[in-house]
């Protein structure tokens, strides 16, 4: 067995716009990887957000209460991940992987952060069951008036379909 004297973090980092089941689930497997994890609310410039950071980081703090993980808090990442990675901590990244198109995205920015912070990545396989499931499909089967409710936890369906209904993008 191996012991250690220190208090593991790991950051899931993303957009979470919205949160789904299948970033729940690689959170919950990152907990299990380490003793603390902070999901990392980004703001990505390359991306117009349906919700607000405030609305993605109370969406994401009420669903990792309802899914019960201990350990696990909810932050918005201000700046650079790996700034933010030092902040708090972190020894790693935790980044989930649907296929080879999400590791030929993340492999640059995992070289990257250790570049800049010697912090390194940590790849975890997306649940099988799970792997069609993304943000954008989300907002875009809710932006057509299809059912989400089964892909993200619950209480996100509802926000995203007010955002919808207010306009968003």
């Amino acid at each position: 067995m191996y012991y250690r004297d220190e208090v593991t973090t790991a950051v899931c980092p993303g957009s979470f716009d919205p949160i789904t089941l299948g970033h729940l689930d690689i959170v919950a497997r990152a907990r299990a990887l380490f003793d603390e994890v902070v999901v990392g609310v980004a703001r990505n410039a390359s991306k117009n957000a349906l919700l607000s950071v405030d609305e993605r980081v109370r969406l994401a703090q009420k669903a990792v209460e309802h899914a019960g993980l201990e350990g696990v808090r909810v932050e918005v990442v201000p700046g650079l991940l790996v700034d933010f990675c030092r902040e708090v901590g972190a020894v790693a990244v935790v980044k989930g992987l649907r296929g080879g198109a999400d590791f030929d995205t993340e492999l640059p920015m995992a070289l990257m952060n250790r570049h800049l912070a010697e912090v390194e990545t940590v790849f975890v396989a997306g649940d099988a069951a799970l792997l069609h499931v993304a943000s954008s499909l989300v907002k875009d089967i809710a932006r057509h008036g299809g059912p989400v409710d089964d892909l993200v936890p619950p209480g996100v369906g509802d926000a995203v379909r007010a955002a919808l209904a207010q306009g968003g993008r």
